[in-house]
């Protein structure tokens, strides 16, 4: 990825860089990487990170130009597919660097020194480019959308901003005017490169004369010709996608595939390899429906505990709605406990206990099981138990329960988030006038 000095904006990526640091602690704890790891919560919970990101482009992007609701879905699921693919590579990357030059495994601090190039390679650089570029391909999609409503009314035009920081390739189609029907604008339709800043406008029919198709597909050709450029060309509006299926990380066929899952100087990877992580990736992001909120966002995942289900969404509804928070509801699987969601805004796992008897052992209890499965717990509080116990429970837990370090206590509508050092702090006390 070729990134001029000022080609980037200051995009803040300081949380995907820490959190590289916890996938690398994962990472070095393994024998082996393998596309099916990818699943690994750990795995997952850095390529949420990372997408969350480039979430963040598209809703600033689509502001003032919200698409629909289904369009927007679709955007941000081509963001998570596209860091799962980065994730995989950087992985790879990576991974050879845990062995020192006679194959022992290097000390965990040598380790993270030794990758640390990875991390400002992907996460600072790269990424700023792919921000940008989603925000633009997000600005583009919702852009096209409206052209589409209008029809054959208007005929669209590409131009460029006009500054001396304008590609010249890209200055070859400015000015070109075709149909919103023109195949021009399947291939061709912006953003046409990292951190290009070219647009599309409707103009009345008449005003302009109309170019030639086939002239200006010569001219989009020229434009976009390289070793990956090419990559570049797509309808953002049309796939609905923020990167196109060739992109920096697949290879050229990948648009081709049937899954519709370029390069940079990457590790090498076997294709059978990268096609096992792409289908990894596309079933994690199938796997999960939206649970319609007034505010915030909730998704389910289809594995997630039958018993709980309902009782989970309730939880998870309340603390969208309440705090704006965006929470995905996760998989509960048989074989070891879990925590019942990952809070994408506080960037936690949370397990979600309700209590409908009022005693200290019942409070205790769902704490108790609750420590087992995640370190951050929300308490639904659907009994009369008396203030005076419910603290009393909750201090007694917390000082011989040492992982637990956050309790979100709600109980008639109003909540509170306590930390460890609140609840162990004297004279700590649970009153109806601190919940909000």
């Amino acid at each position: 990825m070729e990134l001029a000095e000022d080609d980037t904006e200051a995009v803040d990526t300081s949380s995907v860089e820490a959190a590289f640091v916890l996938l690398m602690q994962w990472l070095y704890r393994q024998p082996e990487f393998t596309p099916e790891m990818l699943e690994d919560a750990d795995v997952r919970q850095f390529i949420r990170t990372h997408a969350d990101l480039l979430d963040r482009a598209v809703d600033y992007a689509i502001e003032q130009r919200p698409p629909d609701d289904i369009s927007v879905r679709r955007l941000k699921e081509s963001n998570y597919v596209f860091s799962g693919y980065k994730t995989f590579h950087e992985l790879n990357e990576a991974f050879p660097s845990l062995l020192d030059a006679d194959g022992n495994r290097k000390p965990f601090e040598q380790f993270l020194s030794d990758v640390q190039k990875v991390n400002k390679s992907y996460n600072r650089w790269y990424l700023r480019a792919e921000y940008n570029f989603a925000m633009a391909s997000a600005s583009m999609a919702a852009r096209w959308k409206d052209f589409e409503r209008d029809g054959d009314r208007y005929l669209l035009q590409y131009r460029t901003v006009g500054d001396k920081r304008v590609r010249p390739v890209h200055r070859l189609m400015h000015g070109i005017t075709l149909p919103v029907t023109s195949r021009f604008w399947d291939w061709y339709f912006p953003p046409n490169w990292w951190n290009c800043r070219c647009t599309v406008v409707q103009v009345r029919k008449g005003k302009y004369p109309e170019s030639d198709e086939r002239e200006a597909m010569n001219l989009g050709s020229r434009a976009t010709a390289g070793k990956h450029q090419e990559m570049m060309r797509f309808n953002p509006g049309k796939q609905m996608a923020c990167f196109p299926a060739y992109n920096p990380y697949t290879i050229s066929r990948c648009k081709d595939c049937e899954y519709r899952p370029g390069k940079l100087e990457l590790a090498k990877v076997p294709d059978n390899e990268l096609c096992a992580a792409c289908r990894v990736i596309r079933e994690m992001v199938a796997l999960y429906q939206e649970i319609p909120t007034k505010n915030g966002k909730l998704r389910i995942h289809k594995g997630h505990g039958k018993r709980e289900r309902e009782e989970n969404i309730r939880i998870g509804t309340y603390l969208a709605e309440k705090h704006g928070y965006e929470i995905d509801l996760l998989d509960n699987p048989n074989d070891k406990p879990s925590a019942d969601s990952y809070n994408r805004t506080l960037g936690v796992e949370q397990e979600y206990k309700q209590n409908s008897t009022p005693t200290k052992s019942s409070i205790d209890n769902l704490l108790r099981k609750g420590k087992d499965q995640a370190d951050d717990i929300v308490l639904w509080i659907d009994s009369e138990i008396s203030w005076g116990d419910l603290t009393d429970a909750l201090k007694d837990r917390i000082r011989r329960s040492e992982n637990i370090k956050h309790v979100t206590v709600i109980k008639e509508g109003k909540d509170r988030r306590y930390s460890r050092e609140e609840m162990l702090a004297a004279g700590f006390k649970i009153q109806p006038a601190d919940l909000d």
